[in-house]
């Protein structure tokens, strides 16, 4: 009687709140599974790909159709939008050249070259490079192109003519005429840790030189890094045999020594090294924790004629910023001017946003001193203020373009438009704050990408529970043509359907913050559905992150099907808001965005009466793993479920960048307790009272493994249990063992929160878009 029970009760319960069954089937997790990006992702159509620009206003991009995928070719002075080349005389001939069947909506590509008179299509099919000619269709093997292989040179920074390659070698730099191959040295008095150009200060650390080349190539801005006296971080892999020992520069909130920048500038031609003459700068950068986004300096703009260099100096806790210039000849500095804030400062929300105009002598500078993030226009001989250029209660997330000879500028931001504060427009303004206009009209989140002219752009738009129409517009902002509109009939026959967007108040009662929720496809309005809160408090980032349309956000609409309510909300302290919201919780890590969950899912329950807030669960990924194991010892009585994946558990033993960003110097109060033990989890995890469960990659060279290992700790003092997930050799997102931690995960919360027994080691399946596969 009691084994056919359990396999009656899902059949008869199917679609219904599983918190009344015994058991979940393997059925019941390839349901779930079949909302997963790459099961979802197959079958949205008229999705436009990335536009390539070439000449006379052009461009083609590819689009995927229930079909397969099509190439398109656009005009953009004429307006029109046709096919790219004939699909199936070319896949026609290319099955008789490789010996291989294609078809013409399932070409082997998913790029092509035309060649330079635009006779013939360039494609790689087979690893094996042809050669289409576009008036016969005749392909041939292309014996002239250059094969890419492993071997080729990856870390390195190529010079703006493509004629110089720069690179470390034993500490110091030496640069690579890209013709000869000859090699010349550049620098000589790099040792070990005090290095050129090393990216290796916490948790970015490679062998590509940090830099950035002067416009005529005849320069170099870069620095040599001082860690000689920087503390070690130390990881060790498992295998057979001698273990091997991982170790590098990993500074910490508190330490007496840091990585410090003595910045250089390096003439190639001669090649001479001139230091500028100011002491040497903590490695920080006005955004983010990192000084370079992919291997280019970050706070630094050239002059047109390569004579002078405006940087910026960050102070250790972020607090104060330097606007420089030096000479690139003597290496004389002067300061331009400066800006302080009594918490964080950052020159940007999506990227740095401020911009050196060497031609008028001017910086369009990012602050959000009148507690917005708007631009201003200075001086950079006097730095005095000319003028604000944008104002009022809404915020640039990201300069685009600036026009010099036009006197404007062309950005992103948030909250100008009535609706949702996190949908981002495009606009334009003139230097001096006139002529503000909405380029992107409607409603939604814009994403934007200019023609190699800047004088077209091609827009995407959508909302989380509106699919993207992609459109191209001149830059006043008329509508050219509508490119594609994306169609998801497709997908809702399989039973998709969107998140739910919702607002509630924080706890504050006062502001709104936003969120989205996720539900079974088969909601029962009678049932009871325990709710899962996933969680990143940032504050660089946000649960939600972007609120574009994607027919799966993680696992949260499969998570939802296996019988939960599964919500993402971000909190105060999330970005891309005014600066008083993203500051409401400086230097209390420990509190970020819990209080607005707590709230959040009461007034969402009193909305909803099918949400059981008796039944409550968290998970998250390193911030959200930290603030997960938070919630469970701090709401010890509300959040019943814990899954605390690769969490920064005690920021003391996190790279001293972010930490000192956000929380602020490390102190000591008159008892000897520091402002970060006191949001540090293994404190509090005497209170734990639920189910948690923690993971962590032992090789996890961004959030050290140790966190964890102090939270286990603390644990077995209290004489708490716990359960645990290690992966041995992984780092912090377990590559190929991450759909082992999703399927741990749903079997956590079907347990412990559902009350309900999974299926026994259900394997996820790995597929990919048919259409993106043909090989």
């Amino acid at each position: 009687m009691k084994k056919l029970i359990t396999i009656f009760l899902p059949v008869f319960l199917a679609g219904s709140a599983f918190s009344q069954q015994a058991v979940l089937t393997a059925n019941d997790y390839q349901k779930a599974e079949s909302f997963l990006t790459p099961n979802t992702q197959k079958y949205i159509d008229n999705v436009a790909g990335k536009p390539t620009w070439i000449s006379g206003e052009r461009f083609w991009y590819r689009t995927l159709t229930a079909q397969g995928s099509e190439f398109i070719l656009v005009n953009a002075l004429k307006g029109t939008r046709l096919p790219a080349f004939n699909q199936a005389k070319l896949a026609q001939s290319l099955s008789a050249a490789s010996g291989k069947s294609y078809t013409a909506f399932m070409l082997p590509f998913q790029s092509f070259t035309f060649s330079t008179d635009e006779k013939s299509l360039l494609i790689s099919a087979d690893g094996k490079p042809w050669k289409c000619d576009l008036k016969t269709y005749q392909i041939t093997e292309d014996t002239s192109a250059k094969i890419k292989t492993d071997e080729e040179p990856k870390n390195e920074s190529f010079s703006p003519d493509g004629k110089k390659a720069v690179l470390i070698k034993d500490y110091n730099l030496w640069i690579r005429d890209v013709t000869s191959n000859q090699l010349t040295q550049l620098t000589s008095d790099g040792i070990k840790d005090f290095g050129y150009a090393t990216d290796n200060a916490g948790w970015r650390h490679s062998d590509k030189p940090v830099l950035l080349w002067s416009p005529d190539s005849k320069k170099i801005f870069t620095y040599q890094q001082d860690e000689r006296k920087v503390g070690d971080m130390f990881l060790v892999t498992t295998n057979v045999g001698h273990p091997k020992l991982e170790a590098w520069k990993y500074p910490l909130p508190g330490d007496s020594v840091v990585a410090m920048l003595h910045r250089v500038i390096i003439n190639i031609e001669t090649p001479k090294v001139v230091r500028l003459q100011i002491p040497a700068d903590v490695h920080r950068s006005t955004s983010g924790d990192d000084i370079s986004r992919g291997g280019v300096l970050n706070d630094a703009s050239w002059s047109q004629d390569g004579s002078q260099l405006v940087f910026i100096s960050t102070s250790r806790d972020h607090k104060e910023e330097k606007v420089r210039i030096a000479d690139a000849a003597t290496g004389s500095v002067k300061e331009i001017f400066e800006e302080t804030s009594p918490t964080q400062f950052e020159s940007g929300q999506r990227g740095i946003s401020w911009r050196f105009l060497s031609a008028s002598n001017e910086i369009i500078w990012y602050s959000e001193k009148d507690n917005w993030g708007h631009l201003y226009l200075y001086d950079a001989t006097s730095g005095k203020l000319k003028n604000q250029i944008t104002k009022g209660e809404w915020l640039v997330t990201q300069l685009i373009k600036v026009d010099e000879k036009s006197r404007a500028i062309y950005f992103m931001a948030n909250g100008k438009e009535s609706g949702n504060p996190y949908f981002s427009h495009f606009y334009k303004i003139d230097f001096d704050g006139s002529g503000l206009t909405l380029l992107t009209p409607e409603a939604g989140f814009h994403t934007v990408s200019l023609s190699t002219s800047e004088k077209f752009f091609v827009d995407t738009y959508s909302q989380p529970d509106v699919a993207p129409v992609t459109v191209l517009r001149n830059l006043s902002g008329k509508l050219v043509a509508e490119l594609e509109k994306t169609d998801v009939s497709r997908l809702k026959t399989i039973g998709w359907k969107a998140p739910i967007p919702f607002s509630v108040k924080a706890h504050d009662g006062k502001t709104d913050v936003y969120g989205l929720m996720y539900t079974p496809t088969k909601l029962d309005s009678t049932k009871k559905y325990p709710l899962v809160d996933y969680i990143y408090p940032g504050p660089q980032g946000g649960s939600v992150g972007s609120w574009a349309f994607s027919a799966s956000r993680r696992d949260n609409q499969a998570l939802a099907e296996l019988g939960f309510v599964v919500i993402e909300l971000e909190g105060t302290s999330n970005p891309l808001r005014s600066k008083s919201f993203h500051d409401m919780n400086y230097g209390q890590m420990a509190e970020n965005t819990l209080p607005d969950q707590v709230s959040g899912i009461k007034q969402l329950a009193s909305k909803y009466n099918w949400i059981d807030t008796s039944r409550v669960g968290m998970h998250g990924h390193s911030g959200g793993g930290f603030a997960t194991a938070c919630a469970m010892f701090t709401y010890p009585d509300f959040f019943k479920v814990g899954i605390s994946e690769s969490g920064n558990q005690d920021n003391r033993n996190y790279e001293d960048d972010w930490g000192e960003r956000y929380i602020g110097l490390l102190k000591t109060d008159a008892k000897g307790v520091s402002n970060y033990e006191t949001q540090a989890n293994q404190v509090y995890a005497k209170n734990l009272k639920g189910k948690l469960m923690l993971a962590h990659g032992m090789m996890d060279d961004n959030v050290p493994p140790y966190n964890t290992m102090l939270v286990i700790e603390a644990l077995e003092k209290a004489n708490n249990d716990y359960d645990l997930i290690i992966f041995p050799n992984s780092r912090h997102g377990y590559a190929n063992f991450g759909p082992y931690m999703m399927r741990r995960r749903w079997d956590y919360f079907v347990q412990h929160l559902l009350g309900a027994k999974p299926p026994k080691e259900y394997q996820l399946h790995s597929v990919t878009d048919p259409r993106n596969s043909v090989k």
